[in-house]
């Protein structure tokens, strides 16, 4: 069974397939996480995402494990018999036990199967599982932590499963299981105690204590050599599920973090360096035609709602820098005498009990507008067609009568307001807490009656999560990162210019928070000064970085890390040459941006939209200036030999 093959990369435009393709019909690959077909957090949207890619590289040999939640297989799995021999008997000697086991197809791009384990099926085991884990390896967990509790009897059904199945088989097969998050971690340890023969990979995509500590106002990136893990897990009461966690990291074949920022978190906290990153994409679908892209950008947006995901984080999700820069940016818009109006949208997770009276109420006046709108729009027309009709062209004096300016001023005055609009679409139940609206009341945010002196207004939807900026990539947005994030590190790592392509990147890392907030006002002061025509140009350019977050691309890495685990756990039947994958390629500055310091701003009077607008703009020509741009790169090799 020959398993050889070399990674190869040449361009974001015709990234080039592998040659060989891995004979499958030996080898079996099982991914595990508390997310599959379980929608919590973003972990779901990778797996789902990543789903379809996988299903082509492993057919019929790929298996996803999660937990079974009936409110979830009603919508999202299709149930069925098991295909596979080996399968279908391990289900029916697990439910023959006691066990609840569930095969089915999760409905989603790719249709991969599924196997669904119900943990309270098997609750009655809690006591005898968690004793076990303590004798094993001497993690203890308490009573009262539910979720932690979950992760045992999901790590016992999973490891349970692992082990009956290789006893089912007729033929020993070669056997990957990739496990996500400590939530699955259970199931790997048991795997190692038992020595079962998986090759195993373990993924985190948030270290557990690194969470926490971000939480706690602590310069967390600039201390992490210093802390004493052991006891800042201890005292924030979850240091059972750090050493989970920590002991998965360790017993695992492989290790892999979603970001280089990451990397360093687990190197520091979890005291093991990841093998190499393998970075979350999304499946990205190209219009055929560039004008069809400009149609769609508008509905496109909507899209990125399903990628939302999150927590009402103040300081964690940068909310509070985000206030503070957008008062300075109002501040400069004012003292320039700047026509560019901004609203801006803080979309957080918070309780409420209901719909703000004063935001219907503006619905209801948008809609009275409307109606009167399309009411002297048919009037209209149909003396239009009238005139017409008689061969007269028509007399605009007579178009509209006297009846017509009533309607309309009517409605005009159907819009006054003796108050302030309000900044948040609900009643918030603690509206006096709120860190978020307590900010815009001392910044004096409000939106002012005044709309010639303020330029900048505020809408808190506070029953949505934040948004996801590799989504917004793929959809031609530009958007802000940090440092500090997967997204942000990876793009300054493929990017020679990323501000050129409407990625601007925050130093959270190396900056103070006075230093970070002027950052950000000058991202948001110089993208407000883009005309029209800028503002097209640079989001084309961002659409064509959609091929660097594609899993057709970043998928390569997990590939990568399956063809490891499988080296080192059967090495008397795979080698591998031992080196980190090349990051491949940088991605150049556009071929149309002059090499001038001052690409943001105007050393010039600023022209009208309409002069920028009659300068002929090709963006076919602009892409395929930027491809030529684009140097060959090195090879991604790895060889596996039988």
């Amino acid at each position: 069974m020959p398993l050889a093959r070399s990674l190869s990369v040449t361009s974001l435009t015709g990234l080039e397939d592998w040659d060989d393709d891995f004979d499958q019909e030996d080898a079996i690959l099982f991914e595990i996480a508390w997310e599959v077909a379980n929608k919590v957090g973003g972990i779901y949207t990778v797996i789902q995402t990543k789903a379809r890619l996988t299903v082509e590289e492993w057919g019929e040999n790929y298996f996803l494990i999660g937990p079974y939640f009936e409110h979830n297989v009603r919508t999202q799995v299709e149930l069925i018999e098991p295909p596979n021999p080996a399968v279908r008997r391990t289900i029916e000697s697990m439910n023959s036990k006691g066990c609840k086991v569930y095969f089915g197809r999760w409905l989603i791009e790719g249709g991969p199967y599924v196997i669904l384990l119900d943990i309270g099926a098997t609750a009655w085991s809690l006591d005898q599982w968690k004793t076990e884990l303590w004798d094993s390896c001497s993690i203890g967990i308490p009573w009262y932590d539910r979720e932690a509790n979950d992760a045992v009897l999901f790590g016992f059904l999973t490891a349970w499963f692992l082990g009956e199945f290789v006893a089912q088989c007729e033929e020993n097969p070669y056997i990957v299981a990739h496990f996500h998050e400590w939530l699955a971690g259970v199931g790997l340890i048991l795997c190692r105690i038992r020595k079962l023969p998986v090759a195993t990979i373990f993924t985190t995509h948030a270290t557990l204590l690194g969470r926490y500590l971000c939480a706690g106002n602590v310069d967390f990136y600039n201390n992490l050599q210093h802390f004493n893990v052991d006891r800042e897990a201890g005292d924030r009461q979850i240091y059972h599920r750090y050493c989970m966690e920590r002991a998965a990291v360790h017993c695992t074949h492989v290790f892999t973090t979603v970001s280089q920022i990451t990397a360093v978190e687990a190197e520091h906290l979890l005291k093991r360096k990841p093998d190499f990153v393998t970075p979350n994409g999304l499946n990205v679908k190209k219009f055929s035609a560039m004008h069809e892209f400009q149609n769609l950008h508008a509905q496109s947006k909507a899209r990125i709602q399903e990628f939302i995901r999150g927590r009402y984080e103040f300081s964690n999700k940068g909310a509070d820098i985000f206030l503070e820069a957008l008062s300075r940016l109002n501040y400069l818009l004012r003292v320039n005498q700047s026509e560019t109006t901004v609203v801006a949208f803080f979309i957080m997770p918070a309780r409420t009990n209901n719909f703000n009276v004063e935001t219907l109420k503006g619905q209801a006046v948008r809609k009275q507008l409307w109606d009167t709108a399309n009411a002297v729009k048919e009037k209209f027309g149909k003396k239009l067609y009238e005139s017409l009709l008689v061969g007269q062209l028509p007399d605009l004096n007579k178009m509209m009568d006297k009846e017509d300016f009533t309607m309309m001023k009517r409605a005009i005055f159907g819009t006054q307001r003796h108050s302030l609009p309000p900044v948040c679409t609900h009643n918030m139940l603690d509206d006096s807490t709120d860190p978020i609206l307590n900010s815009i009341r001392r910044m004096g945010l409000f939106n002012s009656k005044h709309f010639y002196k303020e330029r900048l207004h505020f809408l808190f939807f506070p029953w949505i999560m934040r948004s996801l900026s590799g989504a917004c990539t793929v959809m031609g947005i530009p958007s802000v990162s940090t440092n500090l994030s997967g997204f942000g590190c990876f793009m300054e790592e493929h990017i020679a210019d990323p501000s050129a392509y409407g990625i601007y990147i925050l130093d959270r890392r190396f900056r103070g928070v006075d230093e970070s907030c002027n950052q950000l006002t000058s991202f948001l002061y110089s993208f407000c000064q883009q005309t029209r025509r800028q503002r097209i140009i640079q989001r084309n350019r961002t659409e064509r970085l959609s091929d660097l977050l594609d899993w057709k691309y970043l998928g390569r890495y997990y590939m990568y890390a399956r063809h490891m685990a499988l080296a080192k756990a059967f090495p008397d039947k795979f080698t591998y040459e031992p080196h980190e994958p090349s990051t491949g390629f940088k991605y150049p500055r556009p071929a149309s941006v002059p090499p001038s310091p001052s690409l943001s701003r105007h050393s010039s009077p600023h022209h009208s939209e309409t002069e920028e607008d009659d300068e002929r703009y090709d963006e076919d020509l602009e892409a395929e200036k930027d491809r030529q741009n684009i140097k060959p790169v090195a090879m991604i090799t790895m060889n596996i030999i039988i």
